[in-house]
């Protein structure tokens, strides 16, 4: 028996972090979903965001992925979804334009829209990304707003009967959908979280575009956007879905006509993607 324990143990010690999956799933409070929390702090926590998912390229390997869906669909306009700060859509819309050979159009949107930053992005944009300022309920999004719905880091926010409600609502207005989260959702990841993301925010901040004072103040003086991060990356960790939780949750979509598949996409830390895509039959 006791070779037996110090054999296991042992197994352990030695498989790496990064293929150490987080396999479980609990659905934590993250801070920036709360009503109450103060706006200001949110939105310097989505900027860094943002920042860095710009900076590392994260969502490269999904290009394949959405480009597929969009030629599927014959659109060349994204809606997306939970935009936050809209963190990495600029290089997205930049690179798909590329690969496509036609301008693709992104129109931003949240149930807490963050204004500043996706009037920052449309800015730099030549116009070529634009925003709803209303808010947007992901689970009921109005038939008006049409294009290719996408969800980047966000989906985990959802607790399972909303997540459902969101795969249900594209399903019913017959809207290609792809759920995008950056994250391998491994061991690893939680430990650079908690011992390397202190240093790169406090090192980054002083860069991040729109330049604010408040970023400065709530990270340097009270460093309450670094503590926010640090908590809402670990919950993210262990909310995100797996793909196999995907793909029983899309299993259960109410439609004859839809195609669902789920995966991981890239292999580079940093540029790993667990992905759900889904669209209609036929179109």
């Amino acid at each position: 028996m006791a070779q037996g324990l110090f054999g296991n143990l042992w197994s352990f010690r030695t498989v790496p972090l990064q293929k150490l999956p987080l396999n479980i799933r609990l659905q934590l409070f993250e801070l920036e979903d709360l009503r109450w929390f103060p706006h200001v702090i949110r939105q310097g926590m989505l900027d860094f965001l943002r920042f860095m998912i710009t900076k590392l390229n994260a969502y490269e390997p999904i290009l394949p992925l959405l480009q597929e869906l969009l030629e599927r669909s014959r659109q060349q306009e994204i809606t997306d979804l939970c935009s936050g700060a809209g963190g990495g859509i600029a290089s997205i819309r930049e690179q798909l334009s590329r690969k496509m050979g036609t301008t693709v159009h992104v129109t931003l949107s949240d149930l807490y829209p963050n204004i500043n930053a996706y009037q920052y992005l449309q800015e730099n944009s030549a116009g070529t990304i634009k925003y709803i300022a209303a808010p947007v309920d992901a689970t009921a999004v109005p038939e008006s707003i049409k294009g290719v719905r996408t969800i980047f880091s966000s989906f985990h926010h959802f607790p399972p009967p909303l997540a459902q409600a969101i795969l249900q609502d594209a399903a019913n207005k017959h809207a290609a959908i792809g759920i995008f989260e950056g994250a391998k959702k491994s061991w690893l990841e939680m430990l650079l979280l908690w011992l390397l993301f202190p240093v790169v925010i406090l090192l980054v901040t002083p860069f991040i575009r729109p330049f604010r004072l408040s970023r400065l103040f709530f990270t340097y003086i009270i460093p309450l956007i670094p503590f926010g991060i640090i908590w809402d990356g670990t919950v993210s960790l262990l909310r995100i879905y797996t793909p196999d939780q995907l793909q029983r949750m899309a299993s259960k979509v109410e439609t004859s006509d839809y195609t669902w598949s789920s995966g991981r996409a890239g292999k580079a830390l940093g540029k790993q993607v667990i992905y759900l895509i889904g669209y209609p039959t036929g179109e």
